[in-house]
């Protein structure tokens, strides 16, 4: 159990809601199969699989799955199923089905055709740390990571979630340290960067596999462009790609963790939750450190919305 991505949310610290009660709540909207005209279903699923809780607890830190099912009907194959029957229907009355007609004629043929449709299952995974109040949801985008946020707000009865709000923005730390050619704290620079153009948001730079500290990057930095995404390590332990919305890339937990895990375990359970353990474990000081460095934890206001991140933009790029 290892996510690849971090979109990262603020719970009050701790959050008063118990293991049961959290359960119990999402019990509400269990998972269940699109019915015959349902385009797409949404429900709670057991972490683990089968009829297990629906919250997945190790050492406090709480794992909930929220499945999805999508009925795969291309909106190309209605229109051709409908544009054959029209041309059927126009031959048989001598004149072109109208507007309307062509309408009610393709919603007809999408309900023939709904429960015929092939489905596709997924499922998205989210991390709650109830005592040091995060959320973190494993969704590569702020945009998918709302699919969960979604149906969490319409299952619990509150969702007392705030964005992540720093005193500094991730773009003015980034030039910052770009510029100075390394990071603070325990975390360092490695290869990867993108530089944008503020003038001109579709110029941009991109380096790959790049060291960071020549005097291109600086001459950049200097010629209008702001980082916005950059690969950094924290502690040697956890390699990642900051963006400008404080989102979390690239997630990767590197051998020195994962070697923690034993290598004769084959039981799949107990290695789900040694790599949950471990995972959760380094996120949990990866966090705070990061807010750390962008200045430290401005007091947000709960945003019920929560469908970004925002963070103070006033100091300078560097």
């Amino acid at each position: 159990m290892w996510f690849k991505n971090l979109q990262i949310y603020r719970l009050p610290a701790p959050w008063a809601i118990t293991l049961t009660e959290l359960d119990d709540q999402l019990a509400r909207r269990r998972f269940l199969p699109c019915g015959s005209q349902e385009a797409e279903s949404r429900g709670w699923i057991a972490p683990l699989g089968g009829d297990g809780p629906l919250v997945h607890s190790i050492g406090g830190q709480w794992l909930i799955a929220l499945g999805i099912e999508q009925r795969l009907l291309p909106a190309s194959v209605v229109r051709q199923v409908a544009d054959e029957r029209a041309e059927e229907i126009a031959a048989q009355q001598g004149y072109k089905l109208g507007r309307k007609q062509m309408k009610d004629l393709r919603e007809a043929v999408q309900q023939e055709l709904m429960p015929r449709a092939f489905t596709r299952r997924r499922k998205m995974y989210a991390w709650i740390d109830p005592e040091g109040g995060w959320l973190g949801i494993d969704a590569p985008s702020q945009t998918r990571a709302e699919d969960l946020l979604e149906v969490l707000r319409q299952t619990l009865d509150t969702l007392p979630l705030a964005l992540v709000r720093t005193e500094r923005s991730p773009v003015a730390a980034m030039a910052d340290w770009l510029a100075g050619g390394e990071a603070p704290g325990n975390f360092t620079i490695d290869q990867d960067c993108e530089l944008r153009s503020v003038a001109d948001e579709k110029a941009a730079v991109r380096y790959v596999r790049h060291a960071l500290d020549g005097d291109d990057v600086r001459a950049h930095l200097v010629g209008g462009k702001l980082p916005t995404r950059l690969a950094l390590t924290f502690d040697d332990r956890v390699s990642f790609v900051l963006t400008e919305k404080t989102e979390i890339k690239r997630l990767d937990f590197l051998d020195v963790v994962k070697e923690q895990i034993d290598d004769k375990e084959t039981d799949a359970q107990a290695l789900f939750d040694a790599g949950f353990a471990l995972m959760t474990g380094e996120l949990r000081l990866l966090l705070p450190a990061l807010v750390e460095v962008l200045g430290g934890e401005l007091k947000a206001a709960v945003d019920t919305p929560a469908t970004g991140m925002a963070a103070a933009a006033g100091d300078p790029p560097f």
